[in-house]
Formats: C-alpha cells, structure tokens, sequence
C-alpha cells in the first residue's frame, strides 16, 4: 500500500463501500430482494465489522432494518431449510440480541441450528453443502456454517457444536486437499456420479478462488470465536498455516492479485478475480495480527490491497465501485468457471472487500 494512503485508509474504503450501497438499497431491497441469503449476510458481516471499528449508529441500524424486515416479533421468518447458505446470515443474530435485547433474534438463531439436524450428510456424517446436491461437500459450507454453529454453541451450552465443526473441516481437508500442493478443490463428491468429479476421488478438477475463501475465512473467525479455549483447534492452525503458505505461492507477481482458478494463472482465459482476493487478504491480515504466521507475510497483503485499488476499484469523494467480482456459482470443470459472468458491486465482491479492508485496518493500528 502507498506511503500517502495512510493507516486508516482501508477503513475509509470500507466506508465509502458501505455507503455506496447503502445509498443504492434500502435495507430489505438488498438483491436477492427481500429473501433471507447469504449475499445480504457476506455483506452485512462486513458492515458489521466496519460498526465495531466506528461506532457510528447508521451502520447498526442498517444491519437491523435488514433483519427486522424478515424477522417478525415471534422471530418467525422464511428461509431455505434445506441448505447451509441459510445459516450464515445467522451470524449477525448475536450481536443484534446483545444490542437490543430482544429474544426475537434467538428465537430466529435456534431455527437456524436445527438445520444441520436435518440437512443431509455423507457416510461420515459430512454436511451436503444443499439437500440438491446430493452426497457433496462444498469448501463454501464450512463458512456458511462454521462460525455461526461455534458462536451459538457459547450462547446455548452446546460444546458438542464445536468438535462438529471441526469435524466438518477435518472431513474437508480428508477429502479436497491436494497434499502436495496444499491447495483445496471446490468440491467433493462421496458417490463419484457427478459430471465434474473425479472418477477415483470425487473431487471436482479445480480450485476455485472463491470457495478456497471462503474456507479460509471461516477458519480465522473460528479459531476467533474460540480465543481462550482449549477443544482441539490446534490442528485448525495448522491447517490455516498450510493454507496460507498455498495461497501466497499462486499470488500474481505484477497485480498483488489472485486469479479465479487459483493454480493457473498461466491459462490465457483466465482473469484475476476481486472478491477472492479480497477474502485472501482479509484471512492474512488476521492472521498476521493474531501471530499464526511470520511477518513477512506483510507485504503480502499490501501487495494486495494495493492491487485491489489499482485494478478493481473506482473511488470518487463519496462513491467506491469494485469490478471484476464472480457471479455465483456451482462446482463444475475449468470451463465453466472462467466463462462465469462478471459483476461490479456484487455482494459477494463488497462484503469480501469491505472484510478485507476492516482486517488491514486492524493490522495496521
């Protein structure tokens, strides 16, 4: 990052990201519109951390009028009970019952749990990423799932939750690590009857960037959720310094970026890809704060920060715009991921950033 950009000025971009969408949704009009999705919940968690920076009311009330429109009084709501990506927006439900007080968001919170009672599993008693994908693990579903099951197992007495996510990732790692390259592929299926997977492992061919965020974010606000206790996570550092050291090796050299299959950077389709990126930063940062890795990992994400603002964002005095965010998407083979459309200002892409910019900040104090 340059010298005159200062150490405060990742959160002024996390602000003007903030307020850029702010001022182009109302709360509840957040695309998917007025639907319970971890879009709104990647975005919003990124707001979320921007208020713990600041303090400032208009942040908090934006996240609560977003949940209070689907909430009712009885903390009844819709969502899908049938897949992971329900659960994530749960995160926010704790720090919305501390501030308020009111139980409505609990009530909301204890839905939520119940979906991994029901959700389908492998033999192993691994979570199908959604009942329609049959006997697949998605790298997406340790976030999706990961912090809100360990901040709910404080809140409600149930240490159990805590070996079941680390027996997710510990399934996750069994199955879609590359020994040899450190690197994760996207998806895993147990049957080996999907199109994209591997006749002998299940695993789909690539390692896509976004997924391997995703994994790697939920492992640091993991073992941020457990600071202070003793229940297994070591082999969750261990796992995040393997990670990590496999993510910094596939950096672009020139952009400070990552490209949207990770490992082959080379391919002339390929393209670098922002949200990725984002979340490679925001996992770094954190790490680099809480000591998990050596110092010289640094230059890492100034590298990367840098390269986000030079390549991917257009700022003016009140506006930030990020391109070149991958739509969503499936697990499938190297075609389909680099033919994915792009998007500028995808909730994916602003909350990842937003994420990234609150973590650099922090490090920088």
């Amino acid at each position: 990052m340059k010298a005159e950009m200062g150490k405060d000025y990742p959160l002024l971009m996390a602000e003007k990201a903030c307020k850029t969408l702010m001022n182009s949704y109302k709360a509840k009009d957040l695309p998917p519109t007025e639907k319970w999705h971890y879009h709104q919940g990647v975005f919003l968690y990124g707001m979320y951390r921007v208020w713990e920076a600041t303090g400032k009311r208009e942040y908090f009330q934006y996240i609560k009028d977003y949940y209070d429109f689907l909430i009712d009084e009885e903390g009844n709501f819709l969502f899908a009970r049938d897949e992971l990506d329900s659960i994530q927006p749960g995160i926010l439900l704790f720090p919305l019952y501390e501030k308020t007080g009111e139980k409505k968001y609990l009530i909301a919170a204890k839905k939520l749990r119940n979906l991994v009672n029901t959700i389908n599993k492998t033999s192993e008693q691994g979570f199908w990423h959604k009942d329609k994908y049959p006997y697949q693990m998605w790298l997406d579903g340790l976030f999706m799932a990961g912090p809100f099951l360990t901040k709910y197992s404080d809140y409600f007495y149930e240490p159990e939750l805590i070996q079941t996510v680390l027996y997710q990732e510990k399934l996750m790692t069994k199955h879609l690590c590359n020994k040899d390259t450190g690197l994760l592929y996207h998806a895993w299926d147990e049957k080996k009857e999907q199109p994209w997977s591997n006749p002998k492992t299940g695993c789909s061919p690539e390692v896509w960037g976004r997924s391997a965020g995703w994994y790697g974010a939920a492992i640091i606000d993991i073992l941020e959720l457990l600071e202070g206790k003793s229940v297994g996570q070591e082999v969750l550092i261990e796992d995040l310094k393997t990670f990590i050291s496999a993510m910094v090796s596939y950096q672009d050299k020139e952009t400070g970026l990552w490209y949207q299959i990770i490992d082959k950077g080379y391919r002339d389709d390929n393209w670098l890809e922002s949200s990725c990126s984002s979340l490679f930063i925001y996992i770094i940062s954190k790490a680099l704060k809480k000591g998990y890795v050596d110092n010289e990992k640094m230059q890492v994400v100034i590298n990367g920060y840098t390269g986000l603002i030079k390549n991917m964002v257009e700022v003016t005095e009140k506006v930030l715009n990020l391109n070149g965010i991958c739509i969503g998407t499936s697990a499938g083979t190297y075609d389909y991921y680099v033919s994915r459309p792009v998007s500028r200002n995808d909730l994916h892409g602003m909350g990842a950033f937003i994420l990234a910019s609150i973590a650099l900040y922090d490090l920088l104090q």
